[in-house]
């Protein structure tokens, strides 16, 4: 089971958690099939289920792939029955729908035909749906995986079970113009009327050439990006209206490409709206995302150019600035694990150079300062080293920036990265720790004694034996530290927007 959560939140069970994504099969799920041969498989189920309601997971492919290892490949139709009731839970929208249907796909080999069982799972997930919210679900995202809603309701022989469900399928299956023939008449219920509206506002957006009307449109019905056709992304009046409405994460993501659209001069309407938003300390909470990743955002924006593709930006200094507060004022959202820890960052020059493997903007010492002064302004117990071939404390406070902080490693550079330093430099000053957790380039060098050998040491020397280790090995594509027999051992290679949650859930024991 452990090995389950591992898998789920890493897509891997070995404790290795690779930024790049890994292509997933039979041969990486050998913990789920035992779970199943040992008659676990619907205690499976339920774990996925609460790791997934609760946010667990880095990435969706490995829990989906789970969930349909757990419905394809079990012949106890107690777990089977229980992973096709959980896919609503799990796949909430159609984009990870697509992938469940792939990978179950895939796991059937040469069975030809979805089974009863999938049949009415599929069926379950579109009539759970409120009509409003699946006619958001199948405008939005209409193909995904080499599949659309209009494949899976011909496999799936999906049969509406309400009136609004009916005109939203029939609209999938035979388009706007037949389903208005069938559904659209003088004494239609206001709600039917509605979803036919939306519908016509969805064609509308998608087959018209005047971008005033478009723009008019996405405003008034509050549509998405995806609902746009690429034609239209090169006009500053639709992302004008986009913008209005557009989520926090997804404003964040979309400032570089609005920038280049001119949508920020550096007085107006537009660069005021995404200020205040950025300043609105219940938004951040709402939305809750970590301040490393409104750190990404900051960085990929103030250098003013793509990583890929030739988009070129001036950045708007207001945008920047408010960027950079929504930063530190994020800190304030996390809740802290109390944990004991002890965080060592690499001080080798090498940290100053080049992208993070996931994170190609921001340099190995920038991301290494901004995650330990994120453990200083968050957690009551902790001790940050510099590390090479030696080991030395570094006050750090939650009032310094993260220029401050790089500024205070930089002062200590040197040569040679020991990552066993850190657990024995712990416990030759008898000093107790529950989390250890190294921020290096990719240097993985270590002196007579392994880093796993060590955690060993000094769990048995200080009594503490749920001791964790975490190496992050920040520019790497790949590398092995962590003992994959050893629950409390952890290896990141690259970090990116997800790696900090994947740090928490290590941490508090979930993985």
């Amino acid at each position: 089971m452990d090995r389950l959560r591992r898998f789920i939140c890493l897509g891997s069970e070995s404790g290795t958690y690779y930024i790049s994504e890994t292509d997933l099969g039979i041969e990486n799920a050998a913990c789920i099939q035992r779970l199943i041969d040992d008659g676990r498989g619907v205690e499976a189920v339920k774990e996925l289920i609460t790791y997934s309601t609760e946010g667990r997971v880095a990435k969706d492919k490995p829990i989906i792939f789970a969930l349909a290892f757990l419905a394809r490949n079990s012949k106890d139709l107690k777990t089977k029955t229980a992973a096709y009731n959980a896919l609503s839970d799990i796949c909430r929208i159609p984009t990870q729908l697509f992938i469940f249907i792939d990978f179950a796909q895939n796991l059937s080999g040469n069975t030809k035909g979805w089974g009863r069982c999938q049949r009415t799972a599929i069926s379950d997930w579109y009539n759970d749906k409120i009509p409003k919210q699946l006619a958001l679900h199948v405008t939005k995202y209409i193909q995904r995986n080499g599949w659309s809603h209009k494949d899976v309701l011909r496999l799936g022989h999906v049969k509406p079970e309400n009136q609004g469900t009916s005109v939203i399928l029939r609209y999938v299956v035979k388009g706007l113009e037949a389903t208005k023939k069938e559904y659209l008449k003088e004494d239609s219920p206001s709600n039917i009327q509605e979803l036919i509206s939306y519908l016509e506002v969805v064609d509308t957006v998608k087959h018209s050439g005047d971008k005033q009307q478009v723009a008019r449109l996405i405003e008034e019905y509050d549509l998405a990006r995806e609902h746009v056709p690429t034609s239209m992304l090169n006009c500053r009046e639709i992302w004008r209206a986009l913008l209005q409405h557009m989520p926090m994460t997804a404003m964040l993501r979309n400032l570089s490409k609005m920038t280049t659209m001119g949508l920020f001069p550096s007085r107006g309407d537009n660069t005021k709206l995404v200020v205040d938003r950025l300043k609105d300390e219940e938004l951040l909470r709402k939305a809750r995302i970590h301040p490393f990743n409104v750190l990404i955002a900051l960085k990929a924006y103030e250098q003013g150019k793509s990583d890929r593709g030739k988009l070129r930006w001036i950045p708007n200094e207001q945008i920047r600035a408010a960027l950079n507060s929504a930063f530190y004022a994020s800190f304030k959202f996390i809740e802290p694990t109390n944990k004991r820890f002890l965080i060592a960052v690499d001080i080798s020059s090498s940290m100053t150079h080049g992208g993070i493997h996931g994170t190609p903007q921001m340099s190995p010492a920038i991301g290494a300062a901004a995650m330990a002064m994120s453990t200083a302004r968050t957690e009551p117990h902790y001790q940050i080293v510099a590390f090479s071939t030696d080991i030395r404390p570094v006050e750090l406070n939650g009032s310094l920036t993260v220029q401050q902080c790089c500024l205070k490693f930089a002062e200590l550079s040197e040569g040679g990265t020991n990552c066993s330093k850190p657990m024995q430099w712990a416990m030759e000053k008898n000093l107790a720790y529950d989390v250890f957790i190294v921020y290096t380039d990719c240097e993985t060098w270590y002196g007579n004694t392994h880093p796993s050998e060590a955690l060993r040491q000094y769990r048995a020397a200080m009594n503490i034996p749920n001791a964790r280790l975490i190496v992050c090995c920040m520019t790497s594509n790949g590398f092995t530290l962590a003992d994959p027999e050893d629950p409390g051992m952890l290896d990141i290679a690259g970090f990116d927007s997800a790696a900090p949650e994947v740090i928490r859930n290590f941490v508090m024991g979930h993985l």
